[in-house]
Parts: C-alpha cells; structure tokens; sequence
C-alpha cells in the first residue's frame, strides 16, 4: 500500500507542560477541531478521550502519554500528550526523544513554573525544536508579558511573539495576527469554530507597531539575505517572515509564540496552523545518528522510505485486549506486518505482529507504516524501551534513553498464596511500562521493595496492580533510598590462598579506597604496570569490587562517590584464575570501606512552593523544621510567592497534606531529585 501523506506533510509533535496548565485540554480542542471527535472531552468531569486510565480520570491529571493521530489542511500531525506531574517526568523525556517538535504550554497566570522548566531543559537535551503558546488567557490576573519575560529569564529562550492578547480575564476576545496584522476576534457560541477578521483595534495600534518590528527583525536576523533587505527597505512580506521563523525555529534559535484559552476554545485553530507553519516535518530533521553493533563505527539513516530499516521502543504498554503493545518511531525504512526483524539491542529477532494506529486507547489495524511515523506493534515480546529495532542485513544501534534512578521504596507484600503467583508477573510488567519503576526482593529480610521516583508514582503503580492485575496487595510506608559513601582513604590487603573441592586458588590484591564525586557511580582505576597482571584478572578485580560495593558497610545500601585504584597484585601461573581474583578483590574493597570512615547518604530534593502571600511566613517554617535550606523567595502573580528550597527525601512524606492545612489548600508544590548528601539522621527502619 503507497504512503498517504508525503513526509513532508507529517508532524510528529508533543505537549509539554507543567501540571495543570491545559495541556489536555488543549489536546482535546485539537480532536475537536481536526473532526476526530464531534464532543469535547473535559478533565474536569473525566470526560477527556486522551486521559483514558480510570487514575486519571479519578484525579483530574494525566500519567501516561497518550498517542493519537489527525488531519488538518493537507498535513497529518501525530500528536502525544504528556504528563506535567514531576513523577511522571520519564514520560515526557522518551516522548521527547522521538519527537520532531513539541508545543509548551504555560498558564498566563502561573508564568513559567517548575516542571515547565524540566521539560525544556529535556527538549533541549534533544534538541526538539518548540513553539509556545500562553494559555488561560482568560483568567483573572492573566499576564501575557509577563510570560514572555519568564521564558527569557527562566529558560534561556528568545521567545518571538507572533500574536498580541486582546484583552485579559474576561475580557479576553480574541488575538493580533502580527505575520498578517490582522485581529481576529472569536465567537464564543460556536465553540471557537468561527471568528471574524477584523482590523487592529486603534488602542493597540502602538503596541502592536511595537511587537511587529520587534518580529520583523528578529525574522531578518535569520537569514542574510532577509537582513540585507530589511536593513535597505526596513520591511519583509508575510511569507518572508513566516520563511525565516520557521527556519529559526527548526534551528532551535527562536521559539515562536501565541497565546489563547484552550477551556473557551479560543486560539486552538491558529495553534494547529502554526503547528503546521513552523514545526519541522522529518525530511526537515533530515535523519538520525547511530553506531554499529561494536559501537564503534558511526552510522547514518535518513528519513527515507527506501532506507534500510531503523524504529526506536519508546514506549511499552500492557493492553487488556490485544496483550503487550510496543511504541516505536520509524526513522528510515517500511515496516511490514508479519516481517521478523532484528533487536539491536539484545540480539535477537523478532515477528511483527500487527501494526496498530492509536487514538489514545482506540486502535486501528495497517499493513505497513513508513519512515517519520509513529506506531504501536503487536508481537514483540522482549523489546524494551529505548531498544533499536532494525534490518538484519543493515544493523544499527540508535542512542538509548537515560532515565533517572529510583529515590523512594516502599516495602509490599501479596495478601494471598494466589496473589503471590500473580505478583511477580504484574510488577514485570509495570516495570516494562516504565523504567523508573523496579522491585527486588531484600536478601537479608526477604521483603520485597518496590521503588520509584517519587509517592504519587508508587500509589499509582498499587493502585493498577489491584485494579488492572487483580493482585491483592499491602503496602508499607514509603522508604527513603540511601546510598553510602566514605570520608577518608583506606588501604587493603587481601591475600586469597586456599584449597576448594582439591584445587589450589590463589589471588593477591591491594586496593586503595578514597573519596570521589557523589554524584557519580564506582570508578576503577588500575595503577598497575600493563605487564604486572593479566588483563582478565584486572577485570575480575573491577568486577570483584562492583560486586563488593552493591552493599556499603553501614546498613548494606549500594555505594556512590567512591574511587578504587588498584596498586598492587600478585599471581602465580598454576593456582590463580579469575574467580580467585573476584572474590580476593570484592572481600578487600568491603574491609577498605570499613575502615574509610563510611558514612549514609540521603536524596535532597529541590523543591518549590507556590503560596499566597498571607501563608509564606508558614511555609518557610514548616520547610525549615523539615531540614530546608531555603535558596529564594521570588514574587509570582499578584498575590502569591514562589519559595525555592532543598529538603531531604525523608522529611517530605506526608508534605502535602501538611501544605494544605496550614494553606487552606491554596498552595501548590513540586519536587525533583537535587543531589545526595550526607545524612543526618540514621534511618530507624
């Protein structure tokens, strides 16, 4: 079957958002409009098509990202709705990774807030390039300028408006089209589906002089030849200036931006057309970079239906109906149903099922998918996300996705012998779903942990382990995941000599310990000479020490921050193997951290609180009698202060519902890992 929709007519394109700023919302305007769906979904009654998980729509708030599809003009934009909740981050950072484009939304009253600047900073990682659009612009206190000014000063941005509110709060009826200087004022009884275009109001007529020069240089700065004749003539066309923002913007140099109110259904339709206008289609990306199976030799796949092969697993998802659904971006290639292909990442080959188009949880069933699309696979059983799926005969490996480690356990046990059957193979399954999420069981007490990034996302994860699974489960009170590290340097000795089974063993090693970087992992150095000790047996002694440092001395938590170097090793030709040097190295690391002056590390995490004025002098109390060291106080809105600070992980169980009573459930917070330091207080558990 031919492709319907040339590539350059594809937009893949994600909304990125801090929580509640209507992403949505917006989401489900654009369904609406695009003639997906004929009734708008609202959060609010639980209504919302891209928010299908009972949780969500319980809670008002999206967890997963959600993947759906649809026309406007003669262009196809697959469209994924992200989370804005911190604990949910990972979903935006693997939506990112795959993406061509990505709309950031910001409430006109709240600005630019916490996770709005997480998630820029993971669309810069990616180099995704963005547009803006400042929404709730009918609320009161809503502040366009304001926002404008916050994305210079929070995000590094050069934001170039390309529309002008006119009005705010309740006033707000509609935008200035600065490319066409035109306005265009909506009408509310049709749903936004109508508006007229009408000239500039006279009142804004300095105002919008103003912020159209401001577009037309900022357009002309792009392109050499556009700044040749804006300096001669001062002036470009329309098409000059939409050329030269959509080439900045591609280039990720500007970030055009519009405003509206997505919940009154104004600004949607100019949102869509800019998504169209200025967001790049693959054969703008051009293609992707990746390695050979060795890792060594670089490859490169374009974006082209006639490439060989290459998707990345972005996404693994558990379906009631039709089992394990695998998310993938084709960059290069066709895929075909039915066709075995090759896991670059594993190694092994594996049979594509079906190939699926989703509308959030809705599936439509295609023969073949080309290059720039997104899809869902039916019949990959071991993929994982952030696996490269490939041609055999052309293999390649794409760049992985790196997520953050778990901060918080929480212990779980099932309620009965038939749950305890089920347990192990629900809690596999979530982890598929989501790579921050892992269980072990504990060896020393043998209760079984399960750990995340943060609260909300254990509770989550629970609650459809009852619901989803039917797994009967009790959980503990949340733990905080420490770490260990040492404070001084410390030498061993460990001589291995010794008779197993009638065979001689033997191994001699010295190990120096001293203290690194905290916020790195076990480094290994070998300070031998190349010829003093077999290279087989310096990497049995790297792995006898990662294995020795999984559990630190003090409470047995894994180790960071810790420099090992090997400076002495001794061998003989007849007696030494590399199992010899293992265990010689793992029992001389675990004595060096001994006497290395080891002590507990515990998660600090940076967090901010949005408060009312009257009640800021409360929370910076009660953040200090928690451990806090407040970095700021910054105004935000009219009537409310944002107060940045860094408190421990073991202080803030329970945060919330301490923050609503001594806020009368005015104030707001989020959170995200800072770094580890040492703690305190010992953990009594």
């Amino acid at each position: 079957m031919p492709r319907v929709t040339p590539i350059e007519k594809v937009r893949n394109i994600g909304i990125m958002a801090h929580i509640d700023a209507g992403k949505t919302t917006t989401s489900e305007r654009i369904l609406f409009y695009a003639g997906v769906v004929h009734k708008m979904g609202e959060v609010h009654y639980g209504t919302a098509v891209m928010d299908f998980m009972e949780q969500e729509r319980e809670r008002g708030i999206t967890i997963s990202s959600a993947a759906t599809y649809c026309q406007w003009r003669d262009c196809q934009i697959n469209l994924i709705d992200t989370p804005g909740h911190v604990d949910f981050s990972v979903e935006v950072q693997r939506s990112l990774r795959v993406l061509d484009g990505a709309v950031a939304l910001y409430c006109a009253v709240s600005g630019v807030e916490p996770q709005s600047e997480t998630v820029w900073r993971q669309a810069e990682q990616y180099n995704v390039p963005r547009i803006a659009f400042v929404n709730k612009m009918d609320r009161i206190g809503a502040d366009f300028f304001r926002v404008i000014q916050m994305m210079k000063d929070r995000l590094n941005a050069r934001p170039v408006v390309l529309q002008l509110p006119i009005g705010s709060g309740e006033d707000f009826r509609g935008v200035v089209d600065l490319v066409q200087m035109k306005a265009l004022v909506y009408d509310e009884d049709s749903l936004g589906l109508k508006y007229s275009v009408e000239e500039v109001p006279l009142s804004m007529s300095v105002q919008v002089q103003e912020y159209r020069a401001l577009l037309v240089e900022s357009a002309a700065e792009v392109d050499d030849e556009l700044l040749a004749k804006y300096l001669e003539q001062g002036e470009l066309t329309s098409n000059e200036i939409q050329s030269a923002i959509r080439r900045g913007t591609i280039q990720t140099v500007i970030t055009p931006v519009l405003c509206g109110a997505s919940f009154k259904n104004k600004g949607v339709q100019q949102l869509l057309d800019a998504v169209i206008e200025y967001l790049p289609s693959p054969l703008d990306i051009g293609g992707v970079k990746g390695y050979g199976l060795d890792m060594h030799e670089e490859l490169y796949r374009s974006f082209q239906d006639n490439e060989p092969l290459s998707a990345l697993v972005f996404k693994v998802v558990s379906d009631q109906f039709v089992g394990r659904l695998t998310f993938m971006r084709v960059y290069s290639g066709t895929l075909k149903t039915g066709e075995y292909l090759l896991n670059a990442t594993t190694g092994k080959k594996e049979r594509i099922g079906r190939l699926l188009h989703m509308r959030a949880n809705q599936r439509e069933d295609v023969e073949e998918e080309y290059a720039g699309s997104i899809v869902a696979v039916v019949g990959l059983k071991n993929a994982r996300t952030g696996d490269t799926i490939c041609d055999a005969a052309h293999p390649i490996l794409l760049e992985k996705i790196e997520f953050a480690e778990p901060v918080i356990n929480q212990a779980i046990e099932p309620k009965t012998l038939a749950d305890q059957e089920k347990l192990n193979d629900a809690l596999q399954k979530l982890i598929d779903e989501d790579p921050t999420f892992r269980f072990k069981t504990d060896e020393e007490t043998g209760q079984m942990l399960i750990s995340g990034v943060g609260e909300l996302q254990l509770e989550i994860m629970v609650d459809r382990l009852k619901r989803e699974f039917g797994v009967g489960v009790n959980v503990g009170k949340p733990q905080v995941a420490y770490r260990e590290t040492v404070t001084s340097s410390a030498q061993q000795e460990e001589i291995l000599d010794r008779n197993v089974g009638g065979k001689a063993q033997f191994a001699h090693v010295v190990l120096n310990v001293s203290p690194g970087d905290v916020s790195t992992n076990v480094i290994f150095e070998n300070k031998l000479a190349p010829s003093a000790l077999p290279t087989n047996y310096v990497n049995a002694v790297e792995q006898g020490v990662r294995q020795g440092l999984q559990n630190g001395p003090l409470m047995s938590y894994p180790v960071l921050g810790v420099k090992v170097q090997l400076v002495s090793a001794f061998f003989n030709l007849t007696d030494s193997n590399e199992v010899a040097f293992t265990i010689s190295a793992s029992n001389a690391v675990r004595e060096a951290m001994r006497n290395a002056s080891p002590v507990l590390l515990e998660p600090v995490f940076e967090v901010e609180v949005v408060t009312p004025d009257k009640n800021m002098g409360d929370v910076v109390g009660d953040l200090s009698a928690r451990r806090g060291k407040i970095e700021g106080i910054a105004q935000q809105g009219i009537d409310l202060q944002a107060i940045k600070a860094f408190v421990p992980l073991s202080e803030m169980f329970g945060y919330v519902t301490r923050l609503r009573s001594i806020t009368q459930g005015r104030a707001s917070y989020t959170m995200k890992f800072a770094r580890y330091e040492p703690a305190l207080n010992t953990p009594s558990y």
